[in-house]
């Protein structure tokens, strides 16, 4: 396999304030947020939520898994990628997860790479990175890269927007997002946030508000097969616009990309916001069909479920069985 290959490494600047196009969220917003109950949910859905545990399918080709929330199995011209991977139970701030993760971490093949969008809690899991290889390689956003070595990762590519990196003859690309980071009160937009663009074929949106970036992703990008997008965590809507799509600009963000097909993520995992449950994935399917689109081009994948990606048309299913919830939750 060839080594990681950046194409360019300019000097970083301290902060990204200027690449924010919403207002930060005030702490007085969000402690009326909290008091008002803007962050709770009514969770009586959560056995509706389908998972399937049944692994990762043996098939050639473009296989995508979803794992839960932001986190995909990826297996891509013979290379397993994860995207934001988390597998614990419980991640800072939030009532512990509520479906398990759709592979358990025991039955995964070798990963290959890892790619990271930002640095919130529900897309970088500190104790899900202790569970890596060190040699594992990384692909983080700008001034993030620190954290990965100084955790004793060797092999890290560390990337601004439009910016790009090559493994094993797969492409890594990191495009922009509307939104911002912060691990702690002292780090604010200190490192960059995105999503990737992978081999040309698939976007993983990672955590973004509805902007002008998306189209020109598009327009750099053309002929993307799948987009990987964010459905959940956009009530109260006041609160949560300027850095999360609902699920009609989640539709027209795959749209403005170009993709082919959307595959939907970022909801049933983690209560985040205030939506109910289900929300997230009926009105996407809502939209979806509102725009007249083929209804195979929608993977609203279960929790677990694979589906194999095909270069032009629907796509071939790789779908088990749609079964109950397990209550148990395993990583």
């Amino acid at each position: 396999m060839s080594q990681t290959i950046q194409r360019s490494a300019p000097a970083r600047p301290a902060s990204f304030r200027d690449r924010l196009t919403a207002p930060l969220p005030a702490f007085r917003e969000l402690v009326s947020v909290a008091w008002h109950g803007g962050l709770r949910t009514n969770i009586g859905d959560i056995d509706q939520i389908p998972v399937l545990r049944g692994g990762l399918p043996q098939l050639t080709g473009t296989v995508v898994t979803w794992v839960g929330h932001a986190t995909y199995v990826l297996q891509v011209e013979g290379l397993t990628i994860l995207t934001d991977p988390v597998w614990s139970r419980k991640i800072p701030g939030v009532r512990q997860r509520l479906t398990p993760p759709g592979v358990a971490w025991s039955d995964l093949p070798r990963i290959d790479a890892v790619v990271i969008s930002h640095n919130h809690y529900d897309h970088l899991d500190a104790p899900t990175i202790r569970r890596l290889p060190r040699t594992t390689p990384i692909f983080a956003p700008a001034n993030l890269g620190r954290w990965f070595t100084r955790r004793g990762f060797r092999h890290v590519t560390e990337l601004d927007w439009w910016e790009g990196a090559t493994l094993g003859g797969v492409s890594f690309d990191f495009v922009p997002a509307h939104h911002w980071s912060r691990r702690t009160i002292w780090d604010t937009c200190r490192s960059l946030w995105g999503g990737w663009v992978i081999n040309k074929s698939i976007y993983f949106a990672g955590d973004t508000a509805y902007g002008p970036r998306l189209a020109e992703i598009g327009d750099r990008f053309p002929g993307l097969d799948l987009a990987l997008m964010p459905v959940g965590a956009y009530e109260p809507r006041w609160f949560t616009k300027g850095n999360h799509v609902n699920p009609a600009e989640a539709v027209q963000a795959c749209l403005d990309v170009g993709a082919r097909r959307m595959a939907t993520m970022h909801w049933g995992t983690f209560v985040l916001s205030g939506e109910p449950l289900l929300e997230p994935v009926l009105l996407a399917r809502a939209e979806w069909e509102a725009r007249g689109l083929p209804r195979a081009d929608l993977w609203d994948l279960a929790v677990g479920e694979s589906r194999l990606l095909t270069a032009a048309g629907t796509g071939a299913v790789a779908r088990q069985q749609r079964e109950s919830r397990s209550m148990e939750v395993t990583g």
